[in-house]
């Protein structure tokens, strides 16, 4: 009988981040990142990514695919999603997904399994940050969503654009879902 080990992660100076615990998001939002780091380890890749986050969010929360498009749009976003992780992803195994775009905060210290890019635990704290400036107590799937797009070179931004998601006009609607100003709109 053959047992399947996940693949060492990598060290400390490969720029490794530990996994964002579920401080600081809601119920929704908590599954969404636990169905990501599922992905990942399922997918073989040695960190989290936010395509990852993207794929799980699409596939978890009804308000962020309202936001993303109508039905033909998401299906094609989702089918790119799938190709991703059935194979297109493999040039982005075994490197360290970090735009530099966010700033990125101190690795958290949690007991959770596999560890997270750069760019996506900024986009996670980005989350965090877009709820408490709304007074909520937990971030939400359009907070994700907004992160992940306020990255221009994270890989999720690369599968929406690709998918063709323009991810300013994207950044807007969901500002527009919650009345907030947008960097290229006047407000």
């Amino acid at each position: 009988m053959h047992f399947r080990t996940a693949r060492p992660s990598a060290p400390a100076s490969e720029g490794a981040h530990s996994r964002p615990d579920a401080a600081g998001l809601g119920a929704e939002l908590a599954a969404v990142v636990a169905g990501a780091r599922r992905r990942a380890v399922r997918d073989g890749d040695r960190h989290v990514d936010t395509a990852h986050l993207l794929h799980s969010l699409l596939e978890q929360d009804p308000e962020a695919r309202s936001v993303v498009g109508g039905p033909p749009q998401l299906a094609r976003l989702l089918g790119y999603l799938v190709q991703r992780s059935i194979g297109y992803g493999l040039r982005w195994q075994g490197s360290v997904e970090d735009s530099g775009a966010l700033p990125v905060l101190p690795r958290p210290a949690t007991g959770e399994a596999g560890d997270w890019s750069p760019a996506a635990a900024a986009a996670l704290t980005h989350a965090r940050e877009r709820a408490r400036r709304r007074g909520e107590h937990g971030a939400t799937g359009p907070d994700l969503l907004a992160a992940l797009v306020a990255d221009p070179a994270c890989r999720a931004v690369e599968v929406l654009e690709h998918a063709g998601v323009h991810t300013r006009e994207l950044a807007a609607r969901i500002a527009a879902d919650v009345g907030e100003c947008v960097q290229d709109a006047s407000c």
